[in-house]
Parts: C-alpha cells; sequence; structure tokens
C-alpha cells in the first residue's frame, strides 16, 4: 500500500521529533505518550481484503443502518496555499512558536498531506475522500467550517486566529461529493452581518453551526449572543459547541468561556445546543455557586446540565474525542453506562485526531477490560489505513461494565435531517 505524505528523510526526523512533542502538548501526558512504540502516521491507502472483511468490522455494521450515520464532528485543515480562503496564524506556520509549529505538524500528518507546494489544502481533502470510500455506502462526514475570531465590538481578530476555514469552502467540499459528506458552518455572533450570514449557511445546506469559543472569543453567556440564539432557535439549527479545556487551537478569549454552564443561556432561548466532547477534560467554576465559586471538572457540570428536565429536549453531547488517552477512564466508562444519556449522544469522529497514534491506545482500553485484546491488533491495522472507519469500530465494540452505545448513538442523521426525524 502506497503512503500518501511525501516527506524528505530530514524532515521525517524532524517531523517524528515533533509529532511525539506535540502529541504529548494535545494528549495532556507524558509518559503514556512516549512509550508509544510509533508516533508518524503511516498514511496507508486501501483496507487490505483480511481487514476489510474482518468479523470485527462487519459486527460493527451489524445492527447499523449506514446512510444514518454522520460523523458530526470532522474538521477541514490546511494552510492556505490551495488558494480557497483557509488561512493559518504565522504562530503556527514558525518553529520559533514549537508548541503551536510542532500541533500544525502532527495535524497535517494525521490528515496525511502532501508537503508539495500547492498540495497541501488539496491533498487534505483527497485524504478524505479515500477515507471516506472506505466507509459502507450511505456514510456521511460532516465537515467544519472555522470563523475568525473576533472582538466584542464585531471586528476581525486576523492576528488572533489560529485557523480560519470559510463557510463557502466547507461547502463547496461538501458539494462536491454529496454521497460522502455535509456540512458545518461557523458564525461568530458579534458580526454585525452574523445574521445574514447564517441565514445564507441555512439555506445553502448547513447542517449546524460550529463555535469554538476559547479560539474565537465568543463568550456564549453574553447578551451580545442574544439575537444569534433566536435566529438558531427559529432556523431549527443545532449548535456544536466546544465545552470544557481547549488543547489544541490557541485564540482570542478566555479559557472560561468553554464553561458548559455558560450555555444556559442559549437552551433557555430553545436551542438546541451540542456539548463537544461532553466536556470530558478540564476544569470549571461551577458557576451555580457564583462566579468565585469552586472549580470542579467540566464533566461534573455538564452531567447536571444533562440532569436538568427543562433542557431534555435541547441539549446532546457528541462523542469525539471521548476515548483520547488524556480522558479518565471513568468518565469514559459514565458516558458508556449512563443508558438514560444514549438517546442524546451523537456519534463523531474528530477527524484528524484519530491519525495521530499516540492519542487513542486499543491496548489500554483492552487492559481496562472495555475492549477485547483480540482486537486490538485488528483495530491498529484499520487505523494505519483508514482512521475513520479505526474510531467506528473501536467506539460500536467499546463496552463497561456490561453496557455498550447502542446503534442508535451512531444514527445521527436524525438529529440533523429533520425531514426523516
Amino acid at each position: 500500500m502506497k503512503a500518501q505524505a511525501s516527506f524528505s528523510p530530514v524532515r521525517r526526523r524532524w517531523l517524528r521529533a515533533g509529532l511525539a512533542a506535540g502529541a504529548l502538548a494535545a494528549a495532556g501526558g507524558g509518559a503514556a505518550v512516549l512509550a508509544q512504540p510509533r508516533v508518524f502516521n503511516p498514511c496507508l491507502s486501501d483496507l487490505p481484503p483480511e481487514l476489510a472483511g474482518h468479523p470485527l468490522v462487519a459486527a460493527a455494521w451489524a445492527g447499523v443502518d449506514p446512510a444514518l450515520v454522520w460523523d458530526c464532528h470532522a474538521h477541514l485543515a490546511g494552510t492556505g496555499d490551495g488558494g480557497h480562503g483557509i488561512e493559518m496564524s504565522p504562530d503556527m506556520l514558525s518553529p520559533l512558536n514549537p508548541i503551536q509549529y510542532v500541533q500544525r505538524l502532527f495535524y497535517l500528518n494525521a490528515g496525511c498531506v502532501h508537503e508539495a507546494p500547492g498540495r497541501v489544502d488539496d491533498s487534505y481533502v483527497e485524504r478524505l475522500h479515500n477515507l471516506s470510500d472506505g466507509m459502507a455506502p450511505g456514510y456521511k462526514t460532516m465537515l467544519f467550517a472555522f470563523d475568525r475570531a473576533h472582538a466584542e465590538d464585531g471586528t476581525p481578530l486576523p492576528a488572533q486566529t489560529a485557523l480560519h476555514v470559510p463557510d463557502a469552502y466547507a461547502r463547496d467540499v461538501a458539494r462536491a461529493r454529496p454521497e460522502r459528506f455535509e456540512w458545518v458552518c461557523s458564525v461568530h455572533p458579534y458580526r454585525a452581518d452574523a445574521l445574514d450570514a447564517l441565514a445564507q449557511a441555512a439555506a445553502e445546506g448547513a447542517r449546524a453551526v460550529k463555535w469554538l469559543p476559547p479560539a474565537m472569543g465568543i463568550d456564549p453567556a453574553s447578551p451580545a449572543c442574544d439575537r444569534f440564539y433566536r435566529a438558531l432557535a427559529e432556523l431549527d439549527l443545532p449548535l456544536i459547541t466546544h465545552v470544557g479545556e481547549e488543547q489544541a487551537v490557541h485564540g482570542a478569549g478566555r479559557p472560561e468561556w468553554s464553561n458548559p454552564l455558560r450555555l444556559r443561556r442559549a437552551l433557555d432561548q430553545g436551542v438546541r445546543v451540542v456539548l463537544a466532547h461532553c466536556a470530558t477534560v478540564g476544569e470549571d467554576v461551577d458557576l451555580d455557586r457564583g462566579e468565585a465559586g469552586p472549580r470542579v471538572p467540566s464533566f461534573t457540570l455538564s452531567v447536571r446540565l444533562m440532569g436538568e428536565d427543562r433542557y431534555r429536549k435541547h441539549l446532546f453531547g457528541d462523542i469525539s474525542a471521548i476515548v483520547l488517552r488524556n480522558r479518565r477512564l471513568e468518565v469514559l466508562r459514565t458516558v458508556i453506562e449512563r443508558e438514560d444519556w444514549h438517546p442524546r449522544l451523537l456519534y463523531g469522529t474528530d477527524y484528524p485526531l484519530p491519525g495521530i497514534l499516540p492519542l487513542i491506545s486499543p491496548a489500554a482500553l483492552a487492559r481496562a477490560r472495555m475492549l477485547d485484546e483480540s482486537a486490538v491488533p485488528v483495530l491498529e491495522g484499520i487505523r494505519a489505513h483508514n482512521p475513520l472507519l479505526f474510531t467506528f469500530v473501536l467506539k460500536r465494540h467499546l463496552s463497561s461494565r456490561g453496557h455498550r452505545l447502542p446503534a442508535t448513538v451512531f444514527e445521527t442523521r436524525r438529529f440533523f435531517d429533520r425531514s426523516i426525524a
């Protein structure tokens, strides 16, 4: 099988070292990451027949309608070299800012880009095409746009924007392969044209809105968001927003803006809110006990919100990053075991992160008895070729104390496509 990336030996050595450090930063742990025998994604293409037809894969698809499986959390990325309007912060392009520079290296390696000038953006999408073709017919990936950071007065802040992926780009990538992709717009609520941009995106087929408040400079509890929330509710367009600690993207906002409790303002106005990653990492102030309340796990706050009856029809969570190694196993167990949550959980991959090999360890999950040991080498083999399939098969086979995630968690289309709900 051919690798999709093309790196010189010297660059490959630097990239290996950089990826190790970058994966360490993203995973929030040291020894566990550095103990991994492989950091570099081999970027193999078509799955060999012995893996494509493996009983583990067949069992993962059993009982699931692929036409209803929409991965609701996947990122478009690039450096802007393709002329599609993508912008990347100079900090991510310069070794003088080593953390962000290395993060860029491992994101793009995870997406198996070509390093040739003018090929980064397009090869990232080509890899997505290749991976999607390896999924069952009907399976789709929802591709995220990512708006610029903005100031409180709505002024764009390009210097404080780590990554900008325009709505038009996400739309066009999805339209080019409608059998495989849907798209999610990203509109900053402080923009003067926010409502017009939102209406246009909805008319052009956007299935949801994506926010990352600390990076984009959005306080979800601000009255400045009210007009946007009203428009979201009227359009019945879900808001997928990051909650908990943000370790991957730097920007103009404050860390506390990803506190799950700050989303009550949106929920109280009838917005369908999706808590990205179910807030499974980080700590936040317990605002229910005041602005100076104690710091508690962000997940504790999301559990509280999920338990409030008034939000049962509007609050949901995606499971896109819950298997990363920087999540506590007990948190993962809770997500799997809370069967009362299952109708409100939505499948996602957080692509390209599953392509960063040290971040997810099937062997560690097997040691925790959440995965059969015999599945480990099969999953590792699948991941080398197709991280999308790897994530799907892994999450379909996870178990905790007799509980598993049902097929309905993976059949997310009903949530985003109300015509079939």
